[in-house]
């Protein structure tokens, strides 16, 4: 099951990708005002239900859409970094005994389709593909075991990054936040359709060359690690996302570096998940 947040004809909705069709779960179901609200009452299995009953007349062509990030209004947006060995090394910075943790704010993100935003303070905008965790059921203290159980879906994730600002200290926060500046979609793919997370393999393109490229074996801290860590110290909430670390090839690092500017697209694709697509502008 594919799920997507929206917006058309001036209304935000959310809704199931059909036969190439969005289906829109709100009209029939006017107390899951949000994605976010749906796994919190409903959870995917409820949701499937209602994208099985829904109406023929509450679809509309995908095309017709603007897409939001997956999750518009996640309580949470949890990131790791520094969780590919080869970014890690890449990067200068020791191993830790503990993944390396920051936050973005939800107006950083757009949705496929929409453009990044390059802003006026710097030039060193750095692209970073990676894979993203929805949360469907929550929970505090979460066992490894368990943390598939908590996941409702993944989907693809631009944590486009002002490495200039990022580097101002020790802290990640300045360089993450810039409005617009990362992306998240274009949908959530239940988990029931992966076979395994690990099997997976992340690539992100720069104007249609290859600029990473990584199965998601080669995560440091895996996908029950980071559940398990995360929901040690905060509680999880249904819709809140957990970008799981991107792999070596960053632009920062590159010689000379790689900057994403105005009139390139980058591309995150996932096989199974999708492809994430983004040009990107200046800061208008």
């Amino acid at each position: 099951m594919k799920l997507l947040s929206y917006r058309s004809a001036d209304r935000r909705s959310w809704g199931a990708l059909v036969d190439g069709e969005l289906v829109d779960l709100v009209a029939a179901n006017p107390g899951w005002p949000t994605l976010a609200s749906a796994l919190g009452e409903a959870g995917t299995d409820g949701i499937r239900r209602a994208v099985a009953a829904s109406d023929t007349a509450n679809r509309i062509a995908l095309d017709s859409a603007e897409l939001l990030p997956v999750v518009p209004d996640p309580g949470k947006i949890l990131c790791v970094g520094l969780n590919f060995e080869k970014h890690r090394i890449e990067t200068g910075r020791e191993r830790t005994q503990h993944p390396v943790i920051f936050t973005r704010f939800p107006d950083t993100f757009v949705g496929h389709g929409a453009p990044l935003v390059r802003p006026a303070e710097s030039e060193r905008f750095d692209f970073e593909g990676e894979l993203a965790l929805v949360i469907g059921r929550g929970g505090r203290r979460i066992a490894q075991e368990n943390a598939l159980e908590h996941i409702a879906g993944v989907t693809c994730l631009n944590d486009g990054s002002i490495r200039d600002f990022q580097s101002h200290t020790h802290q990640f926060t300045p360089g993450k936040n810039f409005p617009a500046t990362g992306s998240m979609g274009p949908w959530l793919v239940t988990l029931d359709e992966i076979a395994d997370l690990a099997e997976l393999e992340l690539t992100t393109r720069l104007n249609g060359a290859e600029v990473q490229r990584a199965p998601l074996s080669d995560l440091t801290y895996s996908i029950p690690e980071i559940v398990a860590y995360c929901s040690s110290w905060t509680e999880l909430r249904p819709g809140d996302v957990i970008a799981t670390g991107t792999p070596g090839g960053i632009g920062a690092r590159r010689e000379p570096p790689l900057w994403m500017k105005p009139g390139d697209v980058c591309e995150v694709e996932i096989p199974g998940i999708g492809v994430l697509r983004n040009a990107i502008v200046d800061e208008n």
